[in-house]
């Protein structure tokens, strides 16, 4: 199981770039690379997916223990020839003082080597400090060179490289040149996703040729561990489909965590991926899930595409089981106001959607479940662990809303509460990672059946004058009100 670690000294020093270059680069040269990234994270992973042709994993201290992590890592290497772990934030750089949830965290616990990026920008001589410093701080992170990011001139380069080899025993990997066009455009929650960047493969492939003209393959794949962390099982049973599930996934909504989706086939869901920019109505169903994305960004042709706003709509309101995070919680409201327009969302929500220009949530957040939770399984007086990440706010919010959560730590809707129910509906701005300390997909796709076989046997006692609605699959009663979830 040959693996590396790719970190930084710091936040935005390019490792994502890098990560991305080497990923396509190691995948053109005929090797099945396998991504991970340090989470919680969609959007990197959604990047690091297109450029080595695999589905990317998120490895994540706070939702898994140690040991799921461990098994996660070995459950998603599967058939690869080699594993590239891309950390978060600095290699030290977490919530815990101690450090128990960094990157370097996660590299000691795989036992993989650290490839450090730093960014050289307005440094020379300096760099030696920084590397002996690094190693000095925590002697168990095994360190296996350093890529030279962002050098100007050869002589940075011919500076950089000489104060590496004086003063440390680390190899330097690679040097990677200033040019803007490597960039991935960033934004208010991080990098645009590819399915938004028209030109997302021209940038993996101008990624990939700097990455192989800068950095020295052979170093580098000679530096790979191949010491084996322990490997366990962590795949459950897989149960026959016997519901369907509606996933929105488009430019507007791919926030889905590819073994949360693997998670809810196992629990006996066929997943039915629609479009919600293109779809005229709502594919035949027994449940809905609109994760998160930006359908700030796609506003006006979400709310061009009336057809599929009103079949979903109609469907949650005859009492589709329905799932909903930050996005599709946005989606789902009245209205989304953004940059100065409102647009007409789904309007199940009674609020308004507000971006600001500041975060109004992010980061790694608490949760515990009321009285109103819909799902079975609930475990009042347990806090999960999940994140947010929104700026946009709830607004004209009505005032008899029932909610799912009250918030222990983070902001949620208004500091206090968080997952909206109305009827069978439960709408969050957090979002929830499917691991033992939060099976969510158990539970919702449990809820689905339990109310798919509900509609089942109540159709078998219909008043024969009784008016019908159909939705998706589902027979129900015709009614202005929605129905409880209970």
């Amino acid at each position: 199981m040959s693996r590396f670690f790719v970190s930084a000294i710091a936040k935005s020093s390019g490792k994502t770039t890098i990560s991305i270059g080497l990923a396509a680069a190691l995948a053109s040269l005929g090797k099945k690379v396998q991504t991970f990234k340090k989470g919680p994270d969609y959007i990197d992973p959604m990047w690091l997916a297109r450029a080595s042709g695999r589905v990317s994993f998120n490895l994540d201290f706070n939702t898994q223990s140690r040991r799921e992590i461990v098994a996660a890592y070995g459950n998603g290497y599967g058939d690869a020839d080699l594993a590239l772990i891309e950390g978060n934030k600095g290699l030290h750089d977490g919530v815990d003082p101690k450090g128990t949830d960094c990157s370097a965290a996660l590299a000691k616990l795989l036992r993989a080597p650290v490839v450090l990026v730093v960014d050289t920008m307005g440094m020379a001589r300096g760099i030696a400090p920084l590397l002996l410093g690094y190693q000095a701080f925590d002697p168990e992170v095994e360190i296996a060179g350093v890529i030279l990011n962002k050098v100007g001139a050869a002589r940075q380069e011919s500076k950089l490289r000489q104060a590496v080899e004086n003063y440390t025993d680390l190899p330097v990997l690679g040097a990677i040149g200033r040019d803007s066009a490597l960039n991935v455009n960033e934004r208010h929650l991080g990098l645009t996703t590819p399915s938004e960047a028209s030109q997302a493969d021209s940038v993996i492939a101008r990624v990939r040729e700097a990455v192989f003209q800068g950095v020295d393959f052979d170093a580098l794949l000679a530096k790979a561990s191949r010491k084996e962390p322990a490997r366990l099982p962590l795949l459950r049973g897989v149960s026959a489909p016997d519901v369907t599930i509606a996933v929105a996934r488009d430019a507007a909504f791919g926030f889905y965590y590819s073994d949360d989706l693997e998670a809810l086939r196992r629990s006996g869901a066929k997943l039915a991926f629609f479009d919600a920019l293109r779809a005229s109505d709502l594919p035949q169903c027994d449940g809905l899930f609109i994760g998160g994305g930006f359908p700030e960004t796609q506003a006006a042709e979400l709310a061009g595409n009336r057809s599929l706003r009103e079949s979903i709509r109609a469907a949650v309101e005859a009492g589709l089981p329905a799932y909903a995070e930050c996005g599709g919680l946005m989606y789902l409201s009245r209205s989304i106001s953004y940059r100065g327009a409102r647009h007409d969302m789904v309007g199940v929500i009674p609020a308004d959607a507000v971006m600001g220009d500041k975060p109004q949530g992010r980061g790694l957040v608490r949760v515990e479940e009321t009285s109103e939770a819909p799902w079975p399984g609930a475990q009042f007086g347990d806090a999960t662990p999940a994140h947010e990440f929104h700026y946009a706010r709830l607004e004209n919010i009505a005032p008899d809303l029932r909610y799912a959560y009250r918030v222990k730590r983070g902001f949620g809707i208004d500091g206090t509460h968080d997952g909206i129910v109305i009827g069978n509906l439960l709408a969050s701005f957090t979002h929830l990672r499917d691991t033992s300390r939060c099976r969510w997909t158990d539970r919702f796709v449990s809820f689905v059946r339990a109310r798919k076989e509900q509609r089942k046997n109540s159709s078998l006692f219909e008043d024969s004058g009784a008016v019908q609605t159909r939705v998706g699959p589902c027979v129900t009663r015709n009614s202005s009100r929605m129905r409880s979830a209970s």
